[in-house]
């Protein structure tokens, strides 16, 4: 009898632990990552990607257990000028013909304050990985008026684009060079709750 209630409270607690774990997928149509560089070191040019999938394991309870996994498809960028917007395609930059796409994973998450994380993990741009850590920050999950649960996330962190390859510049006759190194990036999403597996008939 014993060796059946401590059987039957080891799953019970077993079930809850995974019962507060959840997947959520990111919500294209409603998410962005934008980034903001220098230009002739007197203003700064903004832009963002409008293709991004991926998903998110989340466990409020145990944010430690966390995994964000991202994909950025590097075609849609948007610098609100069409000529910017190739020169930044071509080899010079992304290069998206050999490099379509940017990626992040993540390695380890830790909890800093009340719905707010620093995330670990590597990302992947023309072609280099480098360990990169994003601020993160969640809202409690709401329901939206089709019965979908969801939650959103923003993040944001720095990199200096040489790291990855990106090195193209212009030296200005002023002193300076016309594109900045380090670029400010964040991100804005809104990520859906996947539901639960129905669970098989026995019979």
């Amino acid at each position: 009898m014993k060796n059946t209630l401590a059987f039957a409270a080891t799953a019970a607690l077993a079930f809850a632990s995974l019962a507060g774990a959840a997947t959520y997928d990111i919500d294209a149509s409603h998410s962005r990552a934008s980034f903001k560089v220098r230009h002739l070191m007197i203003s700064n040019v903004r832009g963002d990607f409008s293709g991004i999938k991926g998903s998110i394991e989340f466990d409020a309870a145990k944010p430690a257990a966390a995994k964000i996994e991202a994909v950025i498809d590097v075609n849609t960028i948007n610098t609100a000028e069409p000529k910017r917007d190739a020169h930044l395609k071509s080899p010079d930059f992304f290069d998206t013909a050999k490099y379509p796409t940017m990626s992040f994973k993540s390695k380890s998450v830790v909890k800093t304050g009340a719905n707010k994380f620093n995330a670990t993990g590597d990302l992947t741009m023309h072609g280099v990985t480098r360990q990169v850590v994003l601020a993160v920050e969640t809202t409690p999950d709401v329901k939206d008026p089709w019965g979908n649960v969801r939650m959103g996330a923003s993040a944001t962190t720095k990199i200096n684009r040489k790291d990855f390859g990106l090195a193209w510049n212009q030296a200005l006759e002023t002193g300076g060079v016309a594109v900045g190194e380090e670029v400010e990036i964040s991100l804005d999403v809104e990520l859906v709750k996947k539901a639960a597996a129905a669970s098989k008939p026995t019979n």
